[in-house]
């Protein structure tokens, strides 16, 4: 699928699952060297930054919720740009580009074409990438929080998986963020030392680049909420397994004496104490009650409970 806005000093043309020869036609359309063509053919595992006399690409990969819950998944997107044109390549529907094209198209239906040139258009792409990425840890941060609430709320059992799979999104979009960062500013220092744009360039790609560095310091703040957080469920359930642990000791401790006492006067044996007393039940039964108050008196006082 091709999607093509045309401005006054330019046109951007975004490709969709493009087949090859949508890229071909592209590729001629714009004198696109045969190396930036081969590239643009196949997905790039990993960010890469190429360029030609006229042109530069650069291949990044961008976070985004996966079909499972706390899953996340890589999104590729490519972009070619020269002096009057930009042209992005993706394989997959990508919320940010998609909402964008929408707004553009609707621009253009209500005032006609926007004053927009190639390199404010540039800021604007990247600036709805990253504002995705930033709902991407805002949602992540939201949910986070309600784990938080459950956990003290007294259900450190069932938050120990949550806050391990909001911990793994976390590591994902700093990783992603991490990968962009030399990538990033090499093909923004390219477009500057080709003089491809006004001097202007130089403070739009300061804003670009301060985006990504504010949103890779929101994502490493919360994956480290998320990590003392994690260490305080676990300290939360070792206190209250030790609770259990106590418990259960203190009542194995008050339940063995009574088990010694009945199985002594439950011998049928000459001399059995109480053997003919036909009060020998109530008496045997107050000695175990005493038992156990002296016990619970003695347990008290020694703060055991």
């Amino acid at each position: 699928m091709t999607f093509r806005y045309d401005y006054p000093d330019g046109v951007w043309i975004d490709l969709e699952q493009p087949t090859e020869e949508e890229i071909h036609e592209v590729a001629r359309a714009f004198s696109i060297s045969e190396r930036l063509e081969t590239e643009l053919l196949y997905p790039t595992p990993s960010p890469l930054v190429a360029n030609d006399p006229s042109t530069a690409l650069l291949v990044l990969h961008f976070p985004e919720h996966g079909e499972v819950h706390g899953e996340t998944k890589s999104q590729e997107i490519d972009l070619v740009v020269g002096a009057h044109f930009i042209i992005t390549v993706r394989y997959e529907v990508i919320a940010p580009l998609h909402r964008l094209k929408k707004l553009l198209e609707t621009e253009s239906v209500v005032d006609g074409t926007a004053a927009i040139s190639t390199d404010v258009l540039l800021e604007i792409i990247f600036a709805h990438l990253y504002t995705s990425v930033r709902d991407h840890t805002s949602h992540s941060a939201d949910v986070l929080a309600r784990v938080e609430r459950d956990m003290f709320g007294g259900h450190e059992r069932t938050t120990v998986r949550a806050i391990s799979t909001i911990s793994r999104e976390f590591l994902h979009l700093e990783s992603a963020l991490a990968n962009q960062e030399e990538p990033l500013a090499r093909f923004l220092r390219t477009l500057s030392e080709r003089s491809f744009f006004g001097p202007s360039f130089a403070e739009r790609t300061t804003r670009i680049l301060a985006e990504r560095i504010q949103i890779a310091h929101l994502v490493r703040t919360h994956r480290a909420v998320a990590t003392e957080l994690r260490e305080t469920n676990s300290a939360l359930l070792e206190s209250r397994q030790n609770e259990i642990m106590k418990t259960l000791t203190m009542i194995t401790v008050v339940v063995l004496p009574l088990e010694l006492i009945a199985f002594v006067f439950g011998m049928h044996v000459p001399g059995t104490p109480l053997d003919q007393n036909s009060h020998a039940f109530w008496i045997i039964m107050a000695v175990m009650l005493a038992a156990v108050g002296f016990m619970t008196v003695y347990f008290a006082r020694k703060r055991w409970f």
